[in-house]
This record gives C-alpha cells, structure tokens and sequence, in this order.
C-alpha cells in the first residue's frame, strides 16, 4: 500500500496540480514539486529506526496496527483537500508528510513481524514475498497513477482508504502480539540529533538539483551548503551520542555483526545504485521514445508506467525464488550475483540509442529486474536472521533507513549528472532549432538559457515541453506550421536526444559502478546455514 501511494502520485502530479490549480514548474512552485516526491521518503528515512525501536519496546504488532490507522486517515484526508492554488498544495505537502509517518510504523515493524512468525529456513521466502510486493507496489503505482490521475486526481489517494480498513481490520483480528522487554527506555538525545542530522542531509539534497541564482543547480547555495554541513555535524554527534548511552535508539554494536553490517552497506549502496533508476527512465521514456512513436505527452505518464513493467515482472520472479533457494543455500550467492547482474544491465543500457528497439530495452530492464529481486530478497533475510530477536524492530529500521537514504541520495545524484550533461549540449541545440523554426532570436535564446532542471521535469511531468518553455504568447506570435512544429511529437524528442544521452550515461556508469561496489560487500558477509540458528538467534556463519 505504501510503494504504490508512493509511485501513484509520482505519475500523477500533473493531474494533481491541474487540479489545485497551480503551476508546478512556475517559479518558487518547485518547492511543491520536490516535496510531493521526496517528502514521503524523507519522513520515512528519518523515523523507521525509532518507530523500529518502539516496536522492540511496546510490540511490533501494536506499532504495525496504529500504522495502518494513520495511513489510512490521512489518505482520507488527502482526498478531501478543498483549497486551491499555494495553498492546497502547502495542505497536500504537509499531509503527505504525516501519511509517511503511518507508513514508518509499517515499514519498520512488518519485517521484524514476518522474522519473528517464521522459522529461519522459512524466512527468505517470507521476506521476499513482502518485499517484492512492496517493490511490486510502486510499479503497479506507476500504472495506477496513469489510469486514475486523468479521471479525477482526488482518487489516487482514495484508493489507500478501503484498503487500509481493510488491513487494518484483518491485522487487529489476525496478528498476534509476542512477549516484548519494558525495560527499554527512549534515547530522545539519540532520536533528535538523529532526525535533524538526516532531514538536514535531505533537504540539502533536495535544494541541491534547484536552480540557484544564475547556476543550473544550487549546490553553490549557502542554504543547501549549510544544511550538508549541519547534517554531517549532527550525525557525527549522533554516533558519539550513541556510543555513550545505556539505551541507544542506533545499536551500533548491531554493525559487529558481519552478516548484519555486510548487509547493511549491501543496501545503502544497491539503493544508490537503482534509486533514481525509475525517474531516469521515466524521462527517457515520456520525453523522448513514447512521443517519438506516436504517443501524445499527455498520455505518456500511463504508457511509461505500462513500458516498465519487464521491471516489475523480474522482481517479481526472482524476489521469491530466490528467497527461497537463500532459505536452502545462504544468501552470499544470490546478492553477488544480483549485484552483478545489476552492474552489467545499467552498462548494457548505455549502448541502446535514444530511440531504441524495445524488445532490447524491455529485454534488459527485465535483466535489471531479475537481479535485484535476487539481490533483495536474499539480502534481506540475511540481515534479519543475523539480529537477535530483541533487537529485530530497531534493526529492520536501520536497514529500511539505510534502503530510504540511499534512494533519495541516489535521485539527486541522477539528476545532477544528467543536468550536468544537459547544460553541456542542450541550449545551443534547442536555440537553433528554435530560431530555425522563426522564433525570435532573443525569445530562443532566453528559453535556451533556462536551467535543464526545468525541461526534465517538464518531460517527467508529462508535460508538452515546448508549450510549457514557450508559453501561449509566445506560439501565438508564430506562424500556424511553425507552432504546430515546435509543439508536435518529434521536435523536443528529436533535439534533446544527444543532450540527453551525453547526461544519461554518467548516470548509468555511477549506478554500474555502486552496484559492482555492493557485489564486492555482499560477498564479504560470509557464508552461512540458515538451518543453523546461534543462540542468540543471529545466523551462524561459515566464514571462507
């Protein structure tokens, strides 16, 4: 329920901000945007680990119910914004916001939940089914959004409502609650500095692929500069915090366990490595390759949804075979090999051209979706069969925390190699195809000189590009075959191909680099036999 609410609004925010009435590329409006997006994800980063710990403290059960309740309360209250323009997407932002609370109760608790109900040899299996249906989740989001979204955007949200009744109903009356220790207490100095050290990363993060001033970026902002340096601060005092209190919220003596620690750095690095997979492709697809085959802009946010499902169909093939398989012969195997097939899909992606034959694209995203359903599930396991059962709930939100940061890391990472690449090549591009098409020279040098970051998300969007850059002044002024022209399917298709190329592949060569890098850790976790369970419950391992 959470991965789709999470990809359901990533398709439609168009239909959304339509709605609201207001323009999200405007100036001082891409605040709305960025938020709408990573918000969600920011919340979740920062509160996992915490709601983790309660779950440890009060019961996971308890924690993963009220979870339900307060996702489903506020996609109710999502769905029945009444204001329009500034201020209905400040109420939007604000409850989007408090809806990723509701879904760190559930992301926190569900993996330790599904560690604590089954047996060892059972986990993988287990722990892959959930997670490849929340991975699942965000790709059936990405169609969703593009069905729902153009009939009435209130609907995208109201989908969550039944279903959270219906899970919260069924996990009140189906989950049973396990003994939990009362002598913990919460490490408020830890959960504070811990929170704003990574909100301040985030937002710096986030700030960072803006435009500022007369830069394309604003990592020069000493706004985004300071929040890096207050998150980087706080984390360091967290750590030190962390070391000296009796009841820590971060267990960092979890990290002398190789399995756990291995595992860990396995999915920071494989979450920076595909995180900003799917906006990449989402660009590539709705401003370049659908219109390029005839696909108008509006509808290209359903079509790109619908083109990335050989991504969704490899998680969901190898996510719970390979659980189960890591259940009979560890885990080390099935992450190396994810990771390496991982490394060689994004390498293979750099020698399709922008308009590529299909068959080969869907080929190699179905290779990337293979492999890190292999990768993830397995992972997964591993991490949790090496915790000892009193510290699963703050464990899993360290690796959720850890999957989280790593996403958003790795969007503005993305976006900031492919805007660099764009602003290489793309504005005299766009200035001579526009003058060639009779646009004033003045008018085509202005919109060639707007920062890159706007015509992506312009694409992202599903936006007319041209329309959008232009304005109705301005194509009003033009002679009817020339507006027809610059606003038709191939135009922006056929003169952002080369910028966008010469950006896409330093994007694909890091995303190679990070998984090679977490094939390198997960082979150092050693190897192991679930069937052997230590003492503590953690695996015990059969070091090479």
């Amino acid at each position: 329920m959470a991965t789709i609410d999470t990809s359901i609004v990533l398709i439609a925010l168009p239909d959304v901000f339509d709605g609201i009435h207001i323009d999200p590329l405007a100036p001082g409006n891409t605040f709305f945007l960025l938020w709408m997006i990573l918000g969600f994800m920011i919340v979740t980063s920062v509160l996992v680990v915490s709601l983790g710990r309660l779950g440890d403290m009060l019961g996971r059960v308890k924690m993963y119910n009220l979870g339900f309740v307060v996702y489903t309360f506020f996609s109710l209250l999502l769905s029945i914004t009444w204001f329009s323009g500034t201020a209905a997407a400040i109420w939007l932002v604000v409850m989007r916001l408090f809806q990723g609370v509701g879904a760190s109760f559930l992301i926190a608790n569900s993996a330790a939940i599904l560690t604590d109900a089954f047996p060892e040899h059972q986990r993988g299996m287990a722990l892959g089914i959930n997670q490849i249906a929340g991975i699942a989740g965000s790709f059936i989001g990405l169609v969703l959004g593009g069905l729902l979204g153009p009939i009435q955007w209130r609907l995208i949200f109201i989908i969550s409502v039944p279903i959270g009744i219906f899970g919260s109903l069924w996990a009140y009356r189906q989950l049973r609650e396990i003994p939990v220790r009362k002598d913990h207490h919460v490490d408020w100095a830890g959960n504070l500095t811990f929170a704003l050290g990574l909100v301040a990363l985030m937002v710096g993060i986030t700030y960072g692929i803006q435009p500022y001033g007369g830069h394309e970026m604003g990592w020069t902002s000493p706004f985004v500069d300071g929040s890096l340096a207050l998150g980087v601060a706080s984390l360091v005092a967290f750590a030190r915090l962390e070391r000296r209190s009796p009841d820590p919220m971060f267990r960092l003596a979890l990290f002398r366990i190789r399995a756990f620690s291995a595992g860990s750095v396995s999915t920071l690095l494989a979450a920076t490595g595909r995180g900003g997979l799917m906006f990449t492709m989402v660009i590539w697809l709705q401003g370049i390759w659908l219109p390029l085959h005839g696909y108008s802009f509006a509808s290209t946010p359903l079509w790109a949804g619908i083109a990335l499902l050989p991504l969704t169909a490899g998680f969901l093939l190898a996510g719970p075979l390979c659980g189960y398989l890591s259940d009979r012969y560890g885990s080390r195997n099935f992450t190396v090999g994810g990771m390496i097939g991982s490394t060689i899909s994004f390498l293979a992606l750099e020698t399709l051209p922008a308009d590529f034959p299909y068959l080969a694209f869907g080929a190699l995203l179905l290779l990337n979706g293979l492999s890190m359903g292999a990768f993830s599930a397995p992972n997964r396991a591993s991490v949790m069969n090496a915790l000892p059962p009193e510290h699963r709930g703050v464990g899993s939100g360290m690796n959720s925390t850890f999957q989280n940061s790593g996403q958003v890391l790795s969007i503005g990472i993305f976006f900031t190699l492919m805007i660099i690449g764009l602003s290489r090549t793309l504005p005299p591009a766009l200035r001579a195809g526009l003058v060639a098409r009779g646009v004033p020279v003045g008018v085509a040098t202005h919109v060639a000189g707007l920062p890159p970051v706007t015509t992506l998300f312009a694409s992202f969007l599903g936006y007319n590009p041209m329309a959008k850059l232009l304005g109705p002044r301005v194509l009003a002024s033009l002679p009817a075959g020339a507006r027809t022209a610059i606003v038709g399917r191939r135009f922006f298709p056929d003169i952002i191909q080369r910028a966008f190329v010469t950006g896409l592949h330093p994007a694909l060569d890091f995303a190679a680099a990070i998984c090679a890098v977490a094939a390198v850790t997960s082979w150092l976790r050693g190897s192991y036999r679930p069937s052997s369970p230590t003492p503590n419950g953690g695996e015990a391992l059969v070091l090479d």
